[in-house]
């Protein structure tokens, strides 16, 4: 962290400050705060977003937009605090590994093995990030990062820090290189890890999902199709003994009876064969099933009288178990591998050798994105979206399960990496694309496509309405409403797929137009009114007050940002 002089303290101060020091000294991780010009240049110049139309993809479906920003992710996650504040369900990061090979740059120059700063470089430019990320997820909300054994130990303790050590929800390893990393001193490395933490205590990681026929050979399909595991109805383990420890029979301890001419099984009819849960070793345990609910059972087909080794026995028909399991810490199936699935499968896809150096596997980022979130509709963000791994992902498992998930992907112009790889993958994947001999079709979606400006961030009221002028692509971004309706010189209108109404004035000469188009629609809206302090301007407005929810620009939008930048 950043060190501070204190040569000019008085002896008050210092024993004051050596006081607060004792009182809140805990374990944790400790690094030389290192000065970013990008985070600093937020101090004169605030972030805004400009869209590119020339690479918005239209959707015929009409279907709200995933979202590409290209500029540098800590300006794009200032922007996302205020339009996406507690909104992401899943962020998935694969950040530079720092390894010393000149694979990521700091201040514009490249951090090699030799600056002695590298690792206080890393955690700094981290901790920028990941403070700014976890605001944007829910409640329920994780966030996985991959890494491999250069930065391993201080990213874990890094995410300690920030998320809380109680909120490690598992720390997976991916076999992503099979063929090694060789060295002459040091083990061949064949996999990195991917570190889920969560928001707080009401996240939780997911079960994967398990076909009868893979999970178990024992499991059978019953006639209506549905799939059920034959369970002996005599209990077993700790639980299952029908005598206390002080000698009180268990309810659940009584005769079923069977009958061998028809077949029947009761346990409110005495039948020839009677039979009690008393295991081979003469054990009484228990019945799994309750006495009153035998003869129903048996009348539905789910329970049945058997002939063992063992004696008699009662099976029925177990349909829990198949709601998934817990996720392994090991993942060593092929299809995880980046080697094998990430950079043939992107090269393949764009027609070039070599596109972008070291690409995810797609299958791997969807299995880490399915045990994050279940939701269908989840919003993923990833801010380290290098070739567009995560858009990928995110389509095909809705294309897999008719989900609607919207990813939200934020990467830097350098060596073309968003014109030429990322956004041209994202478009091969919506219209198309040949693997191989074989013809992958499209997957219907939408995109808009923004890039990071600035505007001056002097507190003037000149500032203040340039702002203003450019806040349109933030606040429909925000409202989720990009389909422009009735606009003036000093106004614009838009709606949404699922109905909501977007208003945005930007001076005065806007308020009366804007009422006559809300009086003539009948429709409530949003409506963001542009103001020099806090004051709504409520009073303009008072003739419509049932159709509009009033906020005043640029205040929303700058109270965000004194928080973040101050």
């Amino acid at each position: 962290m950043a060190r501070i002089d204190y040569s000019n303290w008085s002896k008050e101060e210092l024993i004051k400050e050596l006081s607060k020091f004792k009182k809140t000294t805990k374990f944790g991780i400790v690094w030389e705060n290192k000065a970013e010009k990008v985070a600093d240049l937020c101090q004169e110049n605030l972030p805004i977003l400009i869209e590119d139309k020339k690479r918005e993809i239209y959707a015929a479906n009409k279907e709200s937009p995933n979202i590409l920003i290209e500029g540098d992710n800590y300006h794009a996650l200032s922007v996302l605090n205020y339009t996406h504040k507690g909104k992401i369900d899943v962020v998935y990061i694969d950040p530079p590994y720092n390894t010393g090979a000149k694979d990521w740059k700091y201040n514009n120059d490249y951090v090699d093995a030799q600056d002695p700063y590298r690792h206080s470089k890393w955690l700094s430019f981290m901790a920028k990030r990941l403070l700014l990320a976890k605001k944007l997820l829910k409640d329920t909300g994780i966030i996985c990062v991959t890494i491999d054994d250069y930065e391993m130990p201080r990213l874990w303790c890094l995410m300690d820090e920030i998320f809380g050590e109680n909120n490690h929800l598992g720390t997976v390893v991916i076999r992503n290189n099979p063929k090694g990393r060789k060295t002459k001193r040091k083990v061949s490395l064949i996999h990195e890890y991917a570190l889920f933490f969560g928001k707080g205590i009401a996240s939780k990681i997911q079960k994967v999902e398990i076909a009868p026929e893979d999970k178990t050979h024992k499991y059978k399909k019953d006639t209506d199709g549905t799939w059920f595991l034959p369970v002996n109805l005599r209990k077993q383990g700790v639980d299952s003994l029908a005598v206390s420890v002080r000698g009180k029979l268990s309810d659940r301890y009584y005769p079923i009876y069977y009958d061998p001419k028809t077949g029947k099984v009761s346990s409110k009819t005495k039948l020839a064969v009677k039979i009690l849960p008393i295991d081979k070793d003469g054990q009484k345990r228990i019945w799994r099933r309750g006495k009153d609910v035998i003869d129903e059972m048996f009348q539905t087909g789910d329970l049945w009288y058997q002939q063992t080794a063992s004696g008699d026995q009662v099976y029925y028909k177990f349909r829990g178990g198949l709601d998934g399991e817990p996720p392994e810490s090991m993942w060593y199936e092929s299809r995880f591998s980046a080697s094998e699935h990430g950079t043939q499968m992107l090269d393949k896809i764009l027609g070039v050798r070599e596109a972008f150096p070291y690409p995810k596997s797609p299958d791997a980022v969807a299995e880490c994105i399915k045990i994050a979130s279940t939701n269908k509709t989840a919003v993923i963000l990833d801010f380290f979206a290098g070739s567009g791994t995560t858009a990928q992902a995110v389509l095909e498992l809705n294309k897999i399960d008719e989900g609607k998930r919207k990813y939200i992907l934020c990467t830097n112009n350098e060596n073309n990496i968003a014109t030429e790889v990322c956004y041209p993958r994202i478009k091969k994947v919506i219209s198309g694309y040949r693997l191989g001999k074989k013809d992958i079709p499209g997957i219907v979606s939408s995109l808009k496509y923004f890039k990071t400006s600035f505007i001056d961030a002097t507190p003037t009221d000149k500032n203040k309405k340039a702002l203003v002028d450019k806040s349109t692509e933030m606040l429909c971004l925000k409202e989720n409403c990009f389909n422009e309706m009735k606009s003036g010189q000093h106004f614009k209108t838009f709606n949404s797929i699922d109905g909501k109404h977007l208003a945005i004035i930007y001076d005065d000469g806007g308020i009366e137009p804007f009422k006559n188009i809300a009086k003539q629609l009948n429709k409530p809206f949003i409506v963001y009114v542009f103001s020099l302090d806090e004051n709504a301007r409520e009073e303009e407005f008072e003739d419509v007050p049932a159709l509009v929810e009033l906020k005043p620009i640029p205040a929303v939008i700058l109270n965000v940002y004194r928080r973040i930048f101050r």
